[in-house]
């Protein structure tokens, strides 16, 4: 199995701290695999693509703002 592509929005540049605070996501064979940018060898956490999809639906929505 090949390694997973990590990405980060392509909005993760912008801002003063040049998008340094952001996570990553991939693609992985159980689902969506999702970590921080900042410590990407301290493991991630994989949800369904089904859990994946409600997460940012939630986000999207503004129903997870602090």
């Amino acid at each position: 199995m090949s390694s997973p592509v990590w990405r980060k929005s392509s909005r993760s540049g912008s801002g003063a701290d040049g998008g340094q605070d952001c996570v990553e996501v991939a693609a992985l064979a159980e689902g969506r695999g999702i970590r921080d940018s900042k410590a990407p060898d301290a493991g991630h956490l994989a949800v369904s693509p089904t859990s994946f999809t409600q997460l940012i639906t939630r986000v999207k929505r503004g129903d997870l703002d602090l």
